[in-house]
């Protein structure tokens, strides 16, 4: 009878746990069990594992073998307990110190002939760990590039499952294969990097890109509806261009969660640009907010952490897919309910939406007539329900110019020069609450803006509840319109908030009301 012993990594969303791999080699009917709470994925490693054994010229033990993954209570998922269970095994099977691998976290997937293949999520593993206490890991080697970016962590990269044997104090009958060339792989555009294009391509669209300006300066939600060929589109695709980088405490978030998802790839560093995540209208409810069996994956709006969530056509969109963007909005979290448990993962994204103004696109357009009934295009923009309309910061037509107009309009600034600008702003944000702990104008609490220390006088505040008590604002959009202004002071350099402030804010936000009478 002998027993082993190595340490693994569990994941639930974001959350690491160590988890405790044991193996325990006893005289009895041959058998091979594991337990622990495993998957179907971790179920099956007990078949790669012994076939990745096999390859090395190590015979299988003819007795009883139990593997034990503990925490039981854990559920776990994935193929990365693999490289673990293995070095167990071979730790009772004394091929290896039984005591070797207490000082290594072992992460990675067995190929059946002894490989080892990188695996999803070693960043937000690796780092989990550190913080655990454990700090030296043995990774695939299309990973260590990934987990070196957690300071602390002394990672080992290898390909094959002969190299951790030999690490450990083993010797093998076979000589290790080399490494195998990277591979290419196709990086999807949308999860890194912002569309090309620069702000000065964009003409006869001044005030909308003065509302995609203090958009970005404050991280403030934005609708823009308008016909089609307005320039809604484009002016979406310029905003990742003025927004700064990344701090370093946001792009390992960032980092972390597309490593979760898959869509980060060996070689690549921390993500230092805002992500910028388009999904198309028949997005489903799993695809936006995160889903699947078990423990759920992230979705796009967990994707655009600390970015741009971009819908176009919105009203295209299933009317639960937008719905189900409320929580985050407020929240800046989305937690998604399983039978095994509770998964959290960051939201805190900037949402853009453009939409048409009817199914044919042409109210209130001055080149085509709209071909929509009145009841058409209020069923239309109903899509885009009252609470989520609330919830958007800035509410804006773009109108389609005219030649006469593109050809007298001058070019807009730079992203260049725009980005400097909102740069500033931000940094002025930064300096203003560091104290209160927010970043963004846009987190700032209704109760602070009322209160003393919140920038507005007592004119301001009342002109302002004037306009709630007429029904022209709700008392969300009030605080909405109070954080706009905070904005609009930031991009001009003034300390407080005024009533011109105060006045550009209201047109900005109530812009929304007209949006569902456009055409009638």
């Amino acid at each position: 009878m002998s027993a082993g012993h190595t340490w693994s990594v569990g994941l639930v969303a974001m959350e690491a746990t160590l988890v405790r791999v044991e193996a325990h080699i006893s005289e009895g009917i041959s058998a091979y069990t594991l337990v622990g709470l495993p998957d179907t994925a971790v179920r099956e490693a007990r078949d790669r594992v012994r076939a990745a054994v096999s390859s090395c010229f190590i015979e299988w033990p003819d007795v009883r073998v139990v593997l034990n993954l503990s925490p039981a209570s854990l559920p776990k998922t994935g193929s990365g307990y693999d490289l673990a269970m293995a070095m167990a095994v071979l730790a009772a099977m004394r091929i290896v110190s039984p005591v070797a691998g207490d000082d290594f976290v072992m992460i990675g997937e067995l190929g059946l002939d002894g490989r080892i293949i990188p695996v999803r999520g070693i960043l937000p593993s690796v780092l989990g760990a550190v913080k655990q206490g454990k700090h030296r890991f043995i990774v695939p080697h299309d990973n260590v590039s990934e987990a070196q970016l957690v300071p602390g962590a002394q990672v080992i990269g290898v390909h094959h499952l002969g190299q951790v044997i030999e690490l450990l104090g083993g010797s093998l009958l076979i000589e290790i294969p080399p490494a195998p060339d990277s591979i290419d792989r196709v990086e999807p555009v949308s999860a890194r990097k912002a569309p090309a294009g620069d702000f000065a391509d964009i003409r006869g669209q001044a005030a909308a890109c003065h509302a995609m300006e203090i958009a970005a300066a404050g991280g403030h939600h934005l609708l823009m509806v308008g016909t089609p060929g307005s320039g809604k589109t484009m002016l979406a695709s310029r905003l990742p261009g003025i927004l700064p980088p990344l701090s370093d405490e946001q792009a390992v978030a960032v980092t972390a969660i597309h490593s979760l998802a898959g869509t980060l790839f060996s070689g690549e560093g921390l993500m230092r640009r805002p992500p910028f995540q388009a999904p198309h209208h028949s997005a489903t409810l799993a695809a936006m907010v995160g889903g699947g069996s078990g423990v759920p994956r992230p979705g796009a709006a967990s994707l655009a952490h600390c970015g741009v969530l971009f819908l176009d056509e919105a009203p295209e969109f299933g009317v639960r897919v937008l719905d189900s963007l409320r929580e985050p909005l407020e929240n800046a979290e989305i937690t998604l309910h399983r039978a095994a448990g509770a998964a959290v993962y960051p939201a805190s994204f900037q949402l853009i939406m453009a939409a048409n103004p009817c199914p044919c696109g042409n109210a209130g357009s001055r080149r085509a007539r709209c071909t929509c009934t009145p009841f058409a295009r209020k069923r239309y923009l109903e899509r885009l329900s009252g609470p989520l309309l609330d919830r958007m910061d800035i509410q804006i037509q773009v109108e389609t110019p005219g030649r006469g107009a593109l050809c007298a309009a001058q070019a807009a600034d730079t992203t260049e020069v725009v980005a400097r600008r909102v740069a500033e702003a931000r940094r002025a944000q930064t300096e203003r609450w560091q104290g209160q702990g927010w970043l963004l104008n846009r987190e700032i609490p209704g109760s602070f803006l009322r209160s003393k220390s919140g920038g507005f006088s007592p004119e301001i505040l009342g002109m302002v509840d004037a306009v709630v008590e007429k029904g022209k604002l709700s008392m969300r959009g009030a605080q909405r319109v109070l954080r706009l202004a905070w904005t609009a002071a930031d991009l001009e350099g003034k300390t407080v908030p005024g009533m011109e402030h105060v006045g550009a804010a209201m047109t900005l936000r109530q812009q929304g009301a007209e949006i569902g009478n456009t055409g009638d």
